[in-house]
C-alpha cells in the first residue's frame, strides 16, 4: 500500500515552471562581429525613442562581447571615429577627433548599460545582480519560453523586457521593450541563428515600432564564437 500511495503522491505533484537555467546560454564565452545596418527608417526609428534612432546613423559597427559585462563597439560617423567600452559599469566613450575620453558609472543606471540582452542572448551573468527572470508562459505555437526580465529593485528602474527564448538552442527570438511608465516601446526579432562549439547566435535583428512598421534591420557579419577576445580590449583606462 506504502508504494501504491507513493505512487499516486508523485503523480499530483505540481510541475514545476522553467527557470533561468532553462533559458540561459550556459556555454558562451565571447563574440565579435561587424554590425551593419540593412534598413534604418528615420521616422519610423524616432517613434521608439529619439537616442535610440541616433544609433541607426552608425552603419556599421565592429562588435566585441565577452563574458562577464565586457562589451567593445567601434565606428565610424561622419568621417570621425567612434569608440565605446563598457567593463562592468563602467563606460568609456573615446571620440579622438573631439579630444574626447569620457568616463562614467553606470551602476545605478542600469537602462544605459548596453548588454548581450541587446544582441539577442541570455548569459548566467546577468541574472547575478543586474535582472530578475519571471516565467510567463511557454508559447503554444512554437514552444518557445516566455519570460519577464525586470532590473533588480535596489536599481530603481522599472523597464522590462519580455523575451522569448528557444529552449533548444538558447537564445532570443523576440524581445518586446517596455518603458518605466510599462508602454511597449518596440519589438525586436532575432533570426537566422548560427551554431558553433555548442552556443547558438542570431546573425539578423529586426525591429518594428508599436505600429508594427519595420524600423531597423541589422545583419550581423563576421561571426566568431568562443574564439577567445583578450580582456585587454576592453581596458576602460
Amino acid at each position: 500500500m506504502t508504494t501504491i500511495f507513493a505512487l499516486l503522491a508523485l503523480g499530483t505533484a505540481p510541475i514545476q515552471d522553467p527557470g533561468i537555467d532553462d533559458i540561459v546560454s550556459k556555454g558562451f564565452r565571447d563574440a565579435s562581429f561587424v554590425a551593419r545596418v540593412q534598413t534604418g527608417v528615420q521616422r519610423e526609428l524616432a517613434k521608439i525613442n529619439k537616442d535610440f534612432a541616433q544609433s541607426y546613423r552608425f552603419k556599421w559597427t565592429k562588435v566585441q562581447v565577452k563574458e562577464p559585462f565586457k562589451l567593445r563597439l567601434e565606428s565610424t560617423v561622419d568621417d570621425t571615429d567612434i569608440t565605446f567600452v563598457l567593463n562592468g559599469a563602467t563606460r568609456l566613450v573615446r571620440i579622438p577627433k573631439a579630444r574626447l575620453n569620457q568616463r562614467e558609472n553606470l551602476a545605478m543606471s542600469p537602462g544605459k548599460r548596453q548588454t548581450l540582452v541587446d544582441f539577442g542572448m541570455l548569459t548566467p551573468s546577468l541574472f547575478v545582480d543586474l535582472f530578475d527572470a519571471k516565467y510567463v508562459r511557454t508559447d503554444r505555437r512554437t514552444g518557445e519560453l516566455v519570460f519577464d526580465l525586470t532590473y533588480k529593485p535596489k536599481l530603481d528602474d522599472t523597464s522590462r523586457s519580455r523575451v522569448w527564448v528557444d529552449p533548444a538552442k538558447r537564445y532570443v527570438t523576440k524581445r518586446e521593450w517596455y518603458n518605466q511608465k510599462d508602454v511597449q516601446l518596440a519589438t525586436f526579432t532575432y533570426e537566422n541563428p548560427v551554431q558553433s562549439g555548442g552556443v547558438w547566435f542570431p546573425t539578423k535583428l529586426t525591429v518594428r515600432n508599436v505600429e508594427n512598421k519595420v524600423a531597423g534591420v541589422t545583419q550581423y557579419e563576421d561571426l566568431k564564437l568562443n574564439a577567445g577576445i583578450a580582456d585587454s580590449v576592453f581596458s576602460v583606462n
